[in-house]
């Protein structure tokens, strides 16, 4: 019995410890990003599949408990109710879709310079960084398919166009600055068959994607073996980056650096970017 009254105690500090670890700013922020790079991209469905009725009404539930306060297991039920949805929303397309090219991009040493500069000028040079990503991008005929904080995934029908857009968002990045801090932008590309999840794509195809991206230093385009194949290597000065390995990639992957040839292509006529 004498127990009774530090137990009580002990269950009241852990309630208090746990809502205020649920409502910290930190954590918060770290659910967040996980809900946005999560399958569904953030969002919930607005109609879902009738056989999925039961999600929508999980998710009106979840929002309405203590909705007026901020809530990190609120936010990771919606996150799972979103990801529910997502994959009720591709069911039946499989992985026999059309061939596409993957893009990944990223700041080099962006979060050593994040940390030495407040918000706002974090937020500044993303949103710049952003900006002239997706003009790239959407010039080039890709679709951006999520923001990854200082990069994004894209998708091309065709690999040409993502060297192109990687190449003008580079040197676009390159001409960005803020307070004297020049940004350099990495990208890197694969083509591949992933799984297309709402408007999210997933699979080994992706994970290629993101390490060739990884592996590449500032303003360099890094193309695998398989993407480079889909295109005239003639237009592009190649050259293969040796050594490359990476978690979850073939070991016999290959990738190279790739520089569009602008001048004149291989039939003698005259080229520019476009």
């Amino acid at each position: 019995m004498s127990d009774q009254p530090g137990n009580a105690r002990s269950l009241a500090k852990l309630r208090d410890t746990l809502r205020r670890t649920d409502r910290h700013q930190g954590v918060l922020k770290a659910v967040h990003t996980l809900r946005r790079i999560a399958p569904g991209g953030g969002e919930l469905s607005q109609a879902a599949p009738t056989s999925d009725r039961a999600s929508d009404r999980i998710a009106r539930l979840i929002s309405e408990v203590g909705a007026d306060q901020a809530s990190a297991t609120r936010e990771l039920g919606l996150t799972a109710i979103q990801v529910w949805q997502a994959m009720a929303t591709s069911r039946g397309i499989g992985r026999n879709n059309a061939e596409v090219t993957i893009l990944f991009t990223d700041l080099v040493g962006f979060s050593e310079w994040a940390l030495k500069v407040g918000d706002d000028h974090v937020l500044r040079l993303l949103r710049q960084v952003e900006g002239v990503s997706e003009t790239a991008i959407g010039r080039h005929s890709g679709s951006v398919v999520k923001s990854l904080g200082d990069g994004l995934m894209a998708v091309f029908a065709d690999t040409a166009g993502a060297i192109e857009a990687a190449h003008e968002a580079c040197t676009a990045v390159s001409a960005i600055t803020l307070d004297g801090y020049r940004p350099q932008l990495r990208t890197g590309l694969h083509s591949g068959h992933p799984r297309k999840v709402g408007r999210d794509y997933v699979g080994v195809d992706v994970n290629v994607a993101a390490r060739v991206a990884a592996a590449a230093g500032g303003g360099e385009v890094l193309v695998s073996g398989p993407a480079l194949a889909t295109v005239d290597a003639d237009r592009y000065t190649v050259r293969r980056r040796r050594g490359f390995r990476a978690k979850g990639t073939p070991a016999d992957l290959e990738v190279y650096s790739v520089v569009p040839r602008y001048g004149e292509d291989p039939a003698g006529r005259s080229r520019q970017p476009r």
